[in-house]
């Protein structure tokens, strides 16, 4: 691990450098300004203790493609000349300590691909800015106290985009339904904000959660873990490629995603407080790895299609006002492996079969006073009614075998009476013999 400070030595070498990886070490200081001189392509100086701000002569770095300044200790303002490289497709600026709006000098066309900028201070309404980088890809605002509505302009002027998160911060209003338009969308995150209103229906228009493709392997999801080494690019021969990473809370955990981010599929609103009825059309997403909408207000049933969501793991509706039955149909998600349901007005039997055998906490369905059946402690009151018909005879049936014994009874005294007195009647020497 290389310790100390970046040498201003660098810049000598404008000519010679391509590539310029000091990641993951122990430098500290400021980024020296000769870095400035430099016709690199890529610059990779995340995971150290940098301080310091971005100084505008960066900006001098017209041939730069990859940028990653993540996992420092950078402050201060961004400024406005870094989003006007021409040649700049990755910038991730997440887990720094950036403070104040994200803004431009100009509004020209960029061709940034995927902007992180997550886990810092930033403050201000969405960034306008955005509104021009029409290559966008991935979006990641995260993290951050950015505040405002969520801008209507997003459908139309990012169609290429594939993952937004916009996670833990201050979004106020109703969820666009020009959100729905990102035909694309893989990944929306809009959890831990303060959104009100009700879950777009047009959210069915997600082309990409609906199919499943072939690439959207879970292995290959899995393997999104791991890292090439210790770097997150790769030389091909002819030039490097960079996924870079992103934090995805999946089956309640905070993950790490490296290289096949765009693989993942998921939906998580949780943490807001949007109301109304679970959109029937939101289950119909069969790629959907996850789908989270707990901690809301949401009200109504459980759609009954929810079995659609064939290649879900992660489901969680917890801490809603959810009413009615779970639908049987949910004992088709064979690939769930995540469930949570507490904390809601569910009733009636919870069902079992298939994946929901292995689901056996009770805690997944607790806090809901009308649920029954297992893993639950509470029986279903139709099985002990049953019990009672078989294991105890009512009053009726009692009634019947008493009214029938006292007919046998009745019929078998008059019919010994009649045979005894018709043998004296027939037979003259009984009948002398019984008189005398």
């Amino acid at each position: 691990h290389l310790t100390g400070m970046i040498p201003s030595g660098f810049g000598k070498l404008s000519f010679l450098l391509q590539f310029l990886d000091l990641s993951s070490n122990h430098l500290e200081g400021e980024i020296p300004a000769s870095l400035s001189l430099l016709s690199v392509n890529y610059i990779f100086l995340f995971g150290n203790r940098l301080t310091g701000v971005i100084n505008k002569d960066f900006c001098k770095q017209r041939h730069l493609q990859f940028l990653d300044l993540s996992n420092n200790l950078l402050s201060g303002m961004l400024p406005g000349c870094l989003w006007n490289l021409p040649n700049l497709t990755y910038m991730d600026l997440s887990s720094n300590a950036f403070v104040g709006e994200v803004t431009t000098l100009t509004n020209d066309a960029s061709p940034l691909e995927s902007v992180h900028l997550s886990n810092n201070s930033f403050s201000g309404y969405f960034p306008s800015l955005i509104k021009n980088l029409e290559s966008l890809v991935i979006l990641d605002l995260g993290d951050n106290m950015f505040s405002g509505t969520i801008p209507s302009w997003i459908g139309a002027s990012l169609s290429m985009l594939r993952i937004l998160r916009l996670r833990s911060n201050m979004f106020h209003g109703s969820i666009p339904w020009e959100v729905s338009q990102l035909s694309h969308l893989q990944l929306l995150d809009l959890a831990e904000n303060n959104l009100t209103g009700s879950i777009p229906v047009s959210f069915a228009n997600f082309t990409c959660m609906i199919e499943t493709t072939p690439e959207m392997d879970v292995s290959a999801i899995l393997a999104s873990f791991e890292t090439f080494g210790d770097m997150p690019y790769m030389y091909t021969g002819t030039h490097y490629s960079y996924d870079g990473q992103m934090d995805i809370i999946w089956k309640g955990r905070d993950y790490t995603f490296h290289k096949t981010i765009t693989l993942m599929t998921g939906i998580d609103l949780s943490s807001n407080f949007l109301s109304g009825e679970i959109p029937a059309q939101l289950v119909n997403h069969q790629a959907l790895r996850f789908l989270n909408l707990s901690r809301n207000n949401l009200s109504g049933g459980i759609p009954k299609n929810i079995g659609s969501l064939k290649n879900v793991e992660s489901l969680d509706l917890s801490w809603n006002k959810l009413s009615g039955r779970i639908p049987p149909s949910i004992s088709d998600l064979l690939c769930l492996s995540l469930l949570n349901m507490s904390n809601n007005l569910l009733s009636g039997e919870i069902p079992t079969g298939n994946q929901l055998q292995t689901l056996n906490d009770p805690s997944i369905y607790s806090n809901n006073l009308g649920l029954c059946g297992l893993p639950l402690s509470t029986p279903c009151k139709h099985d002990s009614s049953s019990a009672t018909v078989l294991d105890q005879p009512n009053e009726h049936d009692h009634e019947l075998e008493t009214l029938w014994l006292y007919y046998s009874v009745i019929a078998g005294t008059v019919f010994g009476f009649w045979i005894w007195f018709g043998t004296l009647f027939f037979w003259n020497i009984w009948r002398i013999t019984f008189f005398n």
